[in-house]
């Protein structure tokens, strides 16, 4: 039985979750409900009992002074709530944890009765993959339902996905199987500057959630993050030439992939959806503090990172296994 007191009543409530692990290349995704949950100050009101899920020779508590007194923080999930004010205010629900060791099943059961609970109408899960994409092109954003009609109405991929799975993946059947809509947005890491933090990839994804759930994202020094995070990578690449015709390939491969869609309507499209933003048009149209979320750029996608404008990221061996673009990464290439 799934006690909520002290939970109000919540309004048109999204379910946003992100696990840390396999699905996570360079913490992107948990990172982008961390900083949900830091921004909107959500208040936690909910724990999973480590015990049932998790391996601690594998993720390991922690050890801490408070005031003197050591204390223990014990590798879980958690979840907390926060509302978003304005004209159309709404609740989200944050999902924030490990990828449990064992008992998947359970996990999402006891994640979906919470979800249940709280009236939950969408689920969004985000995670990370590791891809053959280059750092100075625009993150490429999948979203990912296993609904035919969400689909559609959503301009979704049904994803087409086998193979090993993650957490996310399992959590998005669980959803389907019981009823409840569920996307998954994932975001492409370069798997050549796969270590954590990458602020652009995090950036990219709340771009992509404050489209799908219609809401207005602070992002406080996060656009600046993802700005220094690329000049970093650009530095660090400088003294490398093989690295830097690597990443010219990538470039290359990318450019021509996309052509086909770089047509006048596609960037008209792309360029009012920057003007909207721009403007505060868009999703939850105001000022809002700390701007709103971009993927990183001055401009439309279409309309920056020239091939001109190539970096030098360093050059780590490339993926034993080929890295499918509806996969969700971690430490290896993987799938949603």
């Amino acid at each position: 039985m799934i006690e909520l007191e002290g939970v109000p009543e919540l309004i048109d409530p999204v379910m946003v979750a992100a696990f840390e692990g396999w699905n996570d290349a360079g913490d992107a995704a948990s990172t982008a409900v961390a900083h949900l949950e830091r921004e909107w100050k959500g208040e936690v009101f909910a724990a999973l009992d480590a015990e049932d899920y998790y391996d601690f020779q594998v993720n390991r508590p922690t050890v801490w002074m408070d005031a003197g007194v050591r204390k223990i923080t014990w590798p879980t999930t958690r979840l907390s709530v926060v509302r978003i004010g304005g004209d159309k205010p709404r609740d989200l629900v944050l999902v924030r944890g490990i990828e449990p060791s064992m008992r998947w099943r359970s996990f999402c059961n006891e994640l979906l009765g919470f979800a249940h609970e709280l009236g939950v109408e969408l689920v969004v899960i985000l995670g990370a993959l590791l891809g053959d994409t280059p750092h100075t092109r625009p993150v490429p954003i999948s979203g990912t339902t296993s609904d035919a009609d969400l689909a559609r109405r959503m301009d979704l991929e049904e994803t087409k996905y086998e193979g090993p799975t993650g957490i996310v993946g399992v959590l998005q059947e669980a959803c389907a199987h019981a009823g409840v809509p569920a996307v998954s947005l994932w975001a492409a890491v370069p798997h050549y500057v796969s270590q954590p933090p990458n602020p652009k990839a995090t950036l990219a994804l709340l771009n992509r959630l404050e489209d799908l759930i219609d809401v207005r994202i602070p992002l406080g020094e996060l656009p600046e993050d993802a700005r220094a995070w690329q000049v970093g990578v650009d530095q660090l690449a400088a003294e490398d030439s093989e690295v830097a015709e690597y990443v010219q390939s990538l470039e290359e491969a990318r450019d021509t992939a996309e052509l086909p869609e770089a047509s006048g309507e596609a960037i008209a499209r792309e360029f009012e959806r920057y003007l909207r933003r721009r403007d505060g048009g868009g999703p939850g149209s105001g000022p809002g503090p700390g701007g709103h979320a971009t993927d990183g750029g001055d401009g439309p996608p279409y309309l920056r990172d020239s091939p001109g404008e190539r970096a030098r990221p360093p050059k780590p061996p490339k993926p034993e296994t080929e890295t499918d673009t509806e996969t969700d990464g971690g430490d290896s290439s993987s799938e949603e």
